[in-house]
């Protein structure tokens, strides 16, 4: 896939669709739909299921998943999952699927190899009671669990999206070996993959406070025409633009230059650090215009801004990716300052 305009179309179309303020958890309707028309597994080649899409083709669709609030894992199945599987050397699994970089304990027995049994616990594990395999970046290993031979305590982020605590106690079955630097990439995938989310939420949350400025009449006009509310959208739109510019540009850079090139790390960094920090504004100046109304849970409005505020604390913080910039330009000296802000030689 390559026209990002029709792709962008379509999402849209899928997303909105899709869109409820009364149902919470795992859509399967939503998901069925996005398996059919390839955007489930967008990123991965053919020959892995997927549909052979870009970067630039998945961050258009994230975040429009975002601006949509859409209940589906589709960061864990296609940036992390599925990439990690697949990079190993194992089969990808079909349907929804998980990731997680945490350690597993191997423990053998007198069988060998054969008798061998993966234990642990992982935690906040995203959708994993609505996927069929769990794929965990143990160490230099990759291992494909099958959620039906897992144990699933449930617990929720503040947008109610699942968020597990999974025990594992299995015998040791698909095992492949990471590739070099998979927790560096997988680390930097899921914060791209959380950041384009991020991006999208607060277009999202802007476009409903919008609307609703156009609609609620007070004083005999609607509130929308007062400058004090047009300054409020204002801002707020700067912020969209900024996190849209910043996550945009590192999922160009990413798709160009790797996940192991600098240039992307840091321009991943500075995606989830300004998309975290618009998350903020743009959530707080949404509850401002609307009021009262947009706290209740019959509102729109508290789809996107408690994805929002959810969001921007998962897979590193502002304050995390921001010292992590600040970190590498202090290792790296004063000279290279200028070519790392500019992405010049």
């Amino acid at each position: 896939m390559s026209d990002n305009a029709e792709l962008l179309e379509l999402a849209e179309s899928i997303f909105a669709d899709a869109r409820s303020a009364d149902e919470t958890g795992f859509d399967a309707d939503l998901w069925k739909t996005l398996e059919e028309t390839g955007l489930a597994r967008l990123t991965l080649p053919e020959t892995a299921g997927g549909s052979g899409g870009t970067l630039t083709d998945a961050a258009a669709v994230l975040s429009m998943a975002g601006a949509y609030a859409a209940r589906a894992p589709l960061v864990e199945t296609d940036l992390l999952a599925g990439w990690l599987a697949h990079a190993a050397g194992l089969d990808v699994p079909s349907g929804p699927l998980t990731a997680v970089a945490a350690d597993l304990t191997i423990t053998p027995s007198g069988n060998g190899a054969a008798g061998a049994r993966l234990t642990g616990t992982l935690a906040r594990v995203p959708w994993a009671r609505s996927t069929t395999a769990i794929v965990v970046l143990s160490g230099d290993q990759v291992v494909v669990l099958d959620r039906a031979a897992v144990t699933i305590t449930e617990g929720v982020n503040l947008a109610e999206e699942p968020r597990d605590t999974v025990t594992v106690d299995v015998g040791a079955g698909a095992v492949g070996t990471a590739p070099a630097g998979a927790a560096a990439e997988f680390r930097l995938r899921a914060a791209l993959g959380r950041a384009l989310l991020l991006a999208g939420a607060a277009r999202g949350a802007l476009a409903e406070s919008v609307r609703y400025a156009g609609e609620r009449v007070q004083f005999g006009r609607p509130i929308g025409r007062f400058q004090a509310i047009q300054q409020q959208l204002a801002l707020a739109a700067a912020e969209v633009a900024a996190a849209a510019a910043a996550t945009e540009a590192a999922a160009r850079t990413a798709a160009v230059d790797g996940f192991g090139a600098d240039s992307t790390a840091v321009a991943v960094a500075a995606a989830k650090a300004r998309a975290g920090e618009a998350a903020g504004q743009v959530a707080r100046i949404a509850h401002q215009v609307h009021g009262a109304i947009g706290f209740t849970r019959e509102h729109d409005l508290r789809l996107v801004t408690t994805r929002l505020w959810a969001w921007r604390d998962e897979d590193g913080s502002d304050a995390q990716w921001n010292d992590e910039i600040g970190a590498r330009v202090l290792a790296a000296g004063a000279d290279v300052l200028w070519p790392l802000v500019t992405g010049t030689p």
